[in-house]
């Protein structure tokens, strides 16, 4: 064991001065002196022992002392680079990040990183905004209780700009429908999706084999109306850059929303839109490589049928149409006395609610009970005078 680390974890009070100077084998008067220098000349008047001249690693033995302490009470789940940034914007503490990550090292309270692995080179980043962002879920305690929830998080490839982050039960199709619908009307359309092989994203006929394109899910549906190319990964590996985002998610959002004393979904999504996307894009975006942006504002109006999930069922004799124990009655239309036998599209909008169409009229609108409403405005846009 170094000398530095036994002093330091002398300093986090996770052994005493008398058992630093048994581990260290010398006499506690030694140790005295070995504490007096390392106050004066930091670490390197342990083994230097100059006279006269400040070291360019001195640091107060109050200021040590205090950050040791700081990180046990307060940060102690933080990373060291999180913990790095917290002591400059909230305490006004400007040490150096290596001094930081060895003092924690040193006193046992950070472990000491692995070697590295085998060296991979990274695929290019797209050019521009808008060319390809990516999409994925991750399952965490981001309470840091016994409940596990989903992280969803859009982000582009060219900047690793975050476009969407929230909270839900669970990926889904409806859930990824709505990040991706937000991400459309606020930015505009981009180019492609880049995505694993959920469910919700691709049909795939046998586990570990590739994608059916001609099938579409959707999800997959939805982005081909509005003309944006879908591709999937084949491995994590092939997601380094959504994979490493989430780790970096993982490492601080949930000592955030402690920190914040957040400990509700409402609560942390709420956080995350207001505060948080913001932040995190400001300190881990990065710049493209090329000027502009691939995105283009939709002229569409209808995105609200667009991002629905679409069933299609024939209509029974008594005019009504089911999808497993859920019925609605299709009223009396002044075009038509009956939609028995016809083929109509049951959407079920993302707010709950339902709509029946045939062709291009709205046969029917429901809530999420079943009662009728209102019937939706026509889908086809109007004409100019």
């Amino acid at each position: 064991m170094k000398l530095q680390d036994v002093i330091l974890k002398a300093l986090a009070g996770k052994i005493l001065w008398i058992e630093a100077a048994e581990i260290a084998g010398m006499s506690v008067r030694n140790m005295q002196r070995m504490r007096q220098r390392y106050q004066e000349h930091g670490y390197d008047g342990l083994f230097d022992q100059r006279r006269g001249k400040n070291s360019y690693h001195r640091v107060p033995m109050e200021t040590a002392e205090r950050v040791l302490h700081l990180y046990q009470e307060r940060y102690f789940d933080l990373s060291v680079k999180h913990f790095h940034e917290k002591l400059r914007e909230e305490h006004g503490i400007r040490l150096s990040y290596s001094w930081v990550k060895q003092a924690l090292q040193g006193a046992g309270l950070v472990a000491r990183s692995r070697k590295r692995g085998k060296h991979r080179r990274r695929r290019p980043r797209r050019p521009m905004p808008g060319m390809m962002l990516h999409i994925d879920g991750s399952k965490h305690r981001w309470f840091q209780d016994e409940r596990y929830y989903d992280l969803i998080v859009i982000l582009d490839d060219a900047t690793s700009e975050i476009f969407h982050a929230q909270l839900v039960e669970e990926e889904s199709t409806r859930t990824v429908m709505a990040g991706l619908r937000e991400v459309i009307e606020r930015k505009g359309l981009f180019c492609s999706l880049y995505s694993d092989r959920g469910s919700h994203f691709f049909y795939t006929p046998k586990e570990g084999e590739r994608v059916d394109k001609t099938r579409l899910t959707q999800v997959g549906r939805a982005l081909k109306e509005l003309g944006i190319q879908m591709i999937p990964a084949y491995s994590p590996q092939a997601r380094g850059r959504s994979e490493r985002n989430f780790g970096t998610w993982q490492n601080r959002l949930p000592q955030e929303l402690r920190l914040a004393g957040i400990r509700t979904v409402e609560e942390a999504n709420r956080f995350l839109r207001e505060r948080y996307i913001e932040e995190f894009n400001r300190k881990f975006a990065v710049q493209a490589a090329e000027r502009g942006t691939a995105f283009r504002m939709s002229a569409r109006k209808d995105l609200d049928w667009v991002f629905s999930v679409q069933t299609e069922r024939v209509v029974s004799k008594d005019n009504t149409v089911s999808i497993r124990d859920r019925w609605w009655q299709i009223e009396k239309c002044r075009w038509r006395h009956s939609l028995a036998g016809q083929t109509v599209v049951i959407h079920d909008h993302l707010d709950g609610t339902v709509s029946i169409r045939f062709g291009p009229h709205v046969v029917g609108r429901y809530d999420a009970d079943g009662q009728p409403l209102a019937p939706r405005p026509s889908l086809r846009p109007k004409r100019a005078a």
